[in-house]
């Protein structure tokens, strides 16, 4: 009997791998039932040899970075000759994008690929990797993340277990990222699937980290300048330019048709601030590869976000000057943005979040 419970946990574990990211819950399974077996007078060998298969199995899945089948995600892009974008879904992160709600983009230079954005677990990190692959046989090199979100940081174990040595993150952004790490990691999981994010682990030890910029050759007389400008839609966030190309990928400093989305560590006045910055920064030319959205100019992401941001500041201060209070926001008129992806489920927290702000309101707590 106990020889047919050892079968048929390694026939399970077979079917278990084709399908999905072997998780931290399922290697352990096999630990705890190493365990069991251990009260057993006759276990023998079985016991021994379950918890010999857990261990090696962690450690497979740690090299592999990621064991399952490749997500089908969007094709990236072609911006520019080298440089590529996969533009992720404009709705919340949910089991159908597979958390997939930001871009996830990379650069062919001489020495190698640069990364911009993990993902928001190692299956996407894995998938973008496959479609990486398709276009260069040349390893990845460097991988740089936008901010401390999810979706910019959960897939960041499986480049280090690639062999990826040069990873580069805002200061702030890391320092909330590893204390965040288990909430934010949780988080993600309730919302896209812990079997995608269960693997995931903090290495933000393993990060180079910046305050105001750090300039990396990637080969053939080329650099990438990442930067930060300052505080925006997060309290730490990096700009990736590449001023050969004339191409800046801003994170989600810069949003591209969809609705702005606020949580309780935006600050919404330093953004503008930032993005004040940022524009007297770069050329009027430049192609922009925003947090959120197809690739745009300069002018558009100031529209879709510069824009909005001034636009609700001016409203939400009239109101408060007018005596107007919480109670009172239906007032402010935001239907010129209606048309924009995820405008019903934003638009009302938005003008909340900024009133509170305005006021000195309580913003909560997020865990993104």
């Amino acid at each position: 009997m106990q020889t047919l419970k050892l079968a048929l946990g390694f026939s399970l574990i077979s079917g278990f791998i084709s399908v999905a990211s072997a998780s931290d819950a399922y290697t352990e399974g096999f630990e705890h039932y190493a365990q069991e077996m251990k009260g057993y007078a006759d276990g023998g060998i079985i016991p021994l040899s379950v918890d010999q298969y857990a261990r090696d199995l962690k450690q497979t899945i740690k090299k592999a970075g990621y064991i399952g089948k490749q997500l089908p995600i969007p094709q990236a892009e072609k911006v520019a000759d080298g440089i590529y974008t996969v533009v992720g879904s404009l709705i919340w992160h949910n089991p159908s994008n597979y958390g997939l709600n930001n871009n996830l983009s990379f650069m062919v230079f001489e020495d190698g690929v640069f990364v911009f954005n993990a993902g928001a677990n190692p299956a996407l990190a894995y998938s973008l990797h496959q479609q990486i692959k398709q276009v260069t046989d040349k390893p990845v090199k460097w991988v740089a993340v936008e901010n401390s979100q999810g979706h910019a940081y959960l897939g960041a174990s499986y480049w280090v277990d690639q062999g990826v040595k040069h990873l580069y993150s805002h200061s702030v952004a890391n320092d909330d990222f590893h204390n965040g790490f288990e909430a934010i990691k949780n988080s993600w999981g309730t919302r896209v699937g812990h079997e995608l994010t269960e693997s995931a682990r903090d290495v933000s030890d393993r990060f180079t980290t910046f305050d105001d910029s750090i300039t990396v050759d990637v080969g053939g007389g080329e650099s990438v300048q990442i930067m930060n400008y300052g505080p925006g839609h997060t309290p730490g966030s990096t700009i990736v330019y590449l001023p050969k190309r004339n191409i800046v990928f801003p994170g989600d400093l810069a949003y591209n048709k969809r609705m702005l989305a606020l949580f309780s560590y935006t600050d919404t006045r330093k953004w503008v601030d930032t993005f004040e910055v940022f524009m007297n920064a770069m050329p009027q030319d430049v192609k922009v590869v925003p947090g959120h959205g197809a690739p745009t100019s300069l002018q558009q992401v100031k529209k879709d976000t510069y824009d909005y941001l001034k636009d609700m500041h001016a409203q939400v201060e009239k109101l408060i000057a007018s005596g107007g209070t919480e109670q009172n926001l239906d007032q402010i008129d935001q239907t010129a943005y209606s048309d924009r992806p995820v405008y019903e489920q934003t638009y009302r927290n938005n003008a909340v979040h900024i009133y509170r702000e305005f006021t000195g309101g309580d913003l909560g707590e997020s865990n993104e």
